[in-house]
């Protein structure tokens, strides 16, 4: 059966024929490769052919596809079992694990997905303060829950607005939107409404817009203006956690939030999820505390050896090294490649993430991406792809590099770089 006619029969039985929307290929066009198998930095799809992979999973194989000690190490939990439903000894050191390189997760709660860990942040946050009201950043993409799923408004105060059918007025009100990496806004803000915001949520380095870094001052002056009002700051790291260090984006700009959220890579590809932060705001939870939180599946035994098993491998001498290397060459190849053939390009990386812009600086906000040519991007994409390489199905995500890439899957990806810009320009794109 061919890619097409599997998702043809997909969309028979699941929604749009997919179980997440940019699975779709809406913004690209074309029918979605179906993934039969993953080995290093490649995988397979359901007719034969291979592709470079710099979707890795939308970021949790950042030692790419199968490595064989995890593996291993799922087997081995799986053999005891998938599941208990109670307390496991994986989940403990797993912990250990987190809070040995993020000294500000003095305690943590593992759940199931990033969504379940920013919706419960959250609502630690607003139970811990007392207050309703959350201040998100446009561009910034923290899961679906209701209170996240929120686009600026138009008004003085920038009250936020639905952003899908099901989320109600109320809900919207109590979250305001502000642009990213404008910090005089935020301060605007907090004057006049300081005390009505339980926390602030923002990705300390954008990773849901393409990978837009924070200017300076703007995550130090965060901290300021939370620690002032009474309000928390929380860091979603879901992206960013253990891409560049062990530390994480708080660890690269020096800036110390009252939670964190962690995800994807700490699952080893696995479902999973974690926050975490000061012991006496993690210690509201349930069952020490007053703030209800729960999940089946929350700690099971398969991710967290997943997730242990990752973070070994990752803290042996050399593995970011590689992975900064393989990146680094990326980066320069792509921003090259599209200047030799007369597109505006601009690049930016945290280590293991590289971002990509078809403008001629990098963006510091969400209006400045949009303002880039992001119609040049499902050439690209389709260009790539028909040569081997895959990349995400949208101009607005992050380019994921693993510790598998090798310096031949670099020069084959520039090499097609380079070749699909100078068909564009000849197309007179």
């Amino acid at each position: 059966m061919t890619n097409e006619e599997m998702f043809n029969t997909a969309c028979k039985h699941l929604v749009g024929g997919v179980n997440s929307p940019v699975r779709a290929w809406k913004a690209v066009g074309g029918e979605p490769l179906f993934l039969v198998r993953g080995e290093g930095s490649s995988v397979y799809d359901l007719e034969g052919n291979r592709y470079t992979d710099y979707v890795c999973s939308w970021g949790p194989l950042i030692l790419g596809h199968s490595h064989p000690l995890v593996v291993e190490a799922v087997k081995s939990a799986a053999e005891k079992s998938t599941s208990f439903g109670a307390p496991c000894v994986q989940e403990v050191m797993l912990a250990m694990a987190v809070k040995s390189v993020f000294p500000s997760m003095e305690k943590v709660r593992f759940v199931s997905s990033g969504t379940e860990a920013t919706m419960s942040a959250l609502r630690l946050a607003r139970g811990c303060t007392g207050r309703d009201r959350i201040v998100k950043f446009d561009g910034c993409y923290h899961g679906h829950s209701d209170s996240l799923l929120v686009a600026a408004g138009s008004g003085a105060l920038t009250f936020g607005v639905p952003t899908s059918p099901g989320i109600t007025e109320g809900t919207a009100k109590d979250t305001l939107v502000l642009p990213f990496n404008n910090l005089d806004k935020a301060e605007a803000l907090f004057e006049s409404e300081g005390s009505t915001i339980a926390a602030v949520i923002v990705e300390p380095w954008a990773g849901n817009m393409g990978l837009v870094p924070p200017v300076p001052g703007f995550l130090d002056g965060l901290r300021k203006l939370t620690e002032t009002h009474g309000s928390l700051l929380i860091f979603d790291e879901v992206i960013t956690g253990f891409r560049n260090s062990m530390g994480g984006a708080q660890q690269v700009e020096n800036v110390v939030p009252d939670l964190t959220c962690l995800g994807k890579v700490i699952g080893g590809g696995l479902p999973v999820g974690a926050f975490g932060g000061r012991s006496d705001i993690m210690d509201r939870l349930s069952p020490v505390g007053d703030i209800y939180q729960a999940g089946t599946l929350s700690g099971n035994p398969l991710a967290m050896a997943a997730g242990l098993a990752t973070l070994e491998e990752l803290s042996r001498e050399g593995t970011y090294e590689a992975l900064e290397k393989a990146a680094e060459s990326l980066e320069i190849g792509l921003r090259d490649g599209g200047r030799k053939w007369g597109f505006p390009m601009s690049t930016t990386r945290l280590g293991g993430l590289v971002g990509m812009f078809f403008s001629e600086n990098v963006p510091k906000n969400l209006d400045e991406v949009k303002a880039g040519r992001v119609d040049l991007y499902p050439a690209f994409f389709s260009g790539m792809l028909s040569r081997g390489h895959y990349f995400a199905p949208s101009a607005y995500e992050t380019i994921m590099v693993s510790s598998s890439h090798t310096e031949e899957d670099v020069t084959s990806t520039v090499k097609a770089v380079e070749e699909v810009f100078a068909e564009m320009k000849k197309r007179g794109l």
